[in-house]
């Protein structure tokens, strides 16, 4: 797939700015299926009121930066139920169709 630069428009501050064939590349090789809503300058804004670290997206580019997980404070959390045994759970990631998903107890025993 080819990609070319595409402008977006900033979901906070309302500013264009360029999501770079770079970038894009990036996002696929993350696996991200959504393309950025906040311009680097507001990211980077969001990052620093979360008190996360700004490893990876920086200015127009991705550097592939050391993300530093320990300082998220809160994790986005997804209801589910259990594949094995249906009881309702969480789980730190977004379900999809055809995938099985585990309670913690469940997990524990299927990973052995």
């Amino acid at each position: 797939m080819s990609f070319q630069d595409k402008s977006l428009q900033c979901s906070d501050c309302g500013a264009t700015f360029t999501f770079s064939v770079q970038d894009q590349e990036f996002f696929q090789s993350k696996g991200y299926t959504n393309e950025p809503k906040r311009c680097p300058t507001c990211r980077d804004a969001r990052k620093a009121e979360r008190g996360t670290s700004t490893g990876g997206y920086s200015g127009n580019s991705y550097s592939g930066g050391n993300s530093n997980s320990s300082s998220y404070t809160t994790r986005q959390m997804f209801p589910a139920t259990c594949s094995d045994c249906g009881k309702a759970t969480q789980v730190p990631f977004e379900p999809r169709n055809g995938k099985p998903v585990y309670c913690s107890d469940c997990y524990r025993k299927v990973k052995r």
